[in-house]
């Protein structure tokens, strides 16, 4: 996929995600015409425009401004071709006391951006989904599956200029703001104390630049409807735990309001529309503009049996402790060490 002549807008640009985009297209596509940091933290665009500057960047622009207002976004979009929109409230308890700030934020947010879209003539949209969407027990993971929602029904929407529409849902990144594994990396430092919610808790498994490759294959790929998940492995906090601090103690402090022990990204209710294309699934649209057939062909796809799901704690790939110590030195902090012997 060429960029040349295109600009890209980034929503939460200045996100783990959105640091690893702009990464990844300005080393491999430095011929984008602009890419656009849209986000509502001033002193994160700060800091990223001292990693990024615009005099070695000339195609970066920082542009601030929160996905609740629609006027601003419609701003930001004149003369964008392709959005990914990575954008919302994500911390699960604090969704849980701030419930109406989640939803302004990720689905009112999600509306502005669908239709900021159409009124800018947006070519491709891809949207940052969460495991936590499917089969939703949270505020945050029921927010972020009605902005699934609105972004595949998006499609429906035909125009002069019609927009494809898809969303990319995947499990824990690894090393991401608030996640566990620089959680725990802290806190066997501070007090040599890594509070686990519950022993058998397992998560999905994704690097950030698995992220950013998915999101660039969503870009790239999608007709318009589909949902995308990884093929991806599962860890045990256990395992992590083990993984950083052998030593460490580890209380158990019970789960959090509106954690799952296992997460899921497919559940049997979708294993009507589901298709296997290889490194990643696609949930397909119930109604969509294009024919089953043809993108079953492009895309070599396989139809999985009925009743087929997917979940954490019944993957069948999964990461060791030695494993997780590896990639934590490769992806969260290099001066970890592998061997702890």
């Amino acid at each position: 996929m060429t960029f040349e002549g295109k600009s890209l807008l980034i929503t939460g640009g200045t996100g783990s995600l959105g640091k690893a985009l702009t990464k990844d297209i300005l080393s491999n596509h430095p011929e984008i015409r602009r890419l656009i940091i849209f986000s509502r933290d001033e002193q994160k665009q700060f800091q990223m425009a001292q990693e990024y500057p615009v005099d070695k960047y000339p195609q970066i622009r920082y542009f601030i401004g929160d996905v609740r207002d629609k006027d601003r976004l419609i701003r930001a979009f004149k003369g964008v071709d392709y959005v990914i929109h990575a954008a919302a409230m994500k911390h699960v308890h604090l969704a849980e006391y701030n419930p109406e700030e989640c939803i302004k934020t990720n689905i009112g947010g999600a509306q502005n951006v669908v239709d900021a879209c159409f009124e800018t003539n947006v070519e491709r949209v891809v949207a940052l989904s969460t495991d936590k969407a499917c089969a939703p027990i949270n505020l945050y993971g029921a927010t972020k599956l009605t902005s699934d929602k609105l972004f595949v029904a998006a499609n429906n929407i035909k125009g002069s200029n019609p927009i494809r529409f898809s969303v990319v849902r995947y499990g824990n990144v690894m090393g991401s703001n608030g996640s566990v594994i620089p959680f725990f990396i802290k806190k066997s430092k501070q007090d040599g104390k890594l509070p686990i919610t519950d022993p058998k808790m397992t998560r999905f498994n994704i690097s950030l630049q698995g992220g950013v490759d998915m999101v660039m294959h969503a870009l790239e790929h999608a007709w318009g409807g589909e949902l995308f998940v990884p093929k991806i492995p599962s860890y045990k906090i256990m395992d992590v735990a083990e993984a950083i601090g052998p030593e460490c103690e580890k209380p158990i402090v019970g789960i959090r309001p509106g954690e799952k022990v296992h997460e899921e990204m497919i559940t049997v209710s979708d294993s009507f529309y589901t298709y296997d294309l290889g490194k990643y699934y696609a949930i397909l649209p119930v109604t969509h503009s294009w024919k089953l057939d043809d993108f079953i062909k492009t895309f070599s796809a396989k139809k999985v049996p009925n009743g087929f799901k997917y979940n954490s704690g019944e993957n069948e790939e999964w990461e060791t402790v030695d494993s997780l110590r590896n990639l934590i030195a490769e992806h969260v902090d290099s001066s970890f060490k592998v061997n702890e012997e």
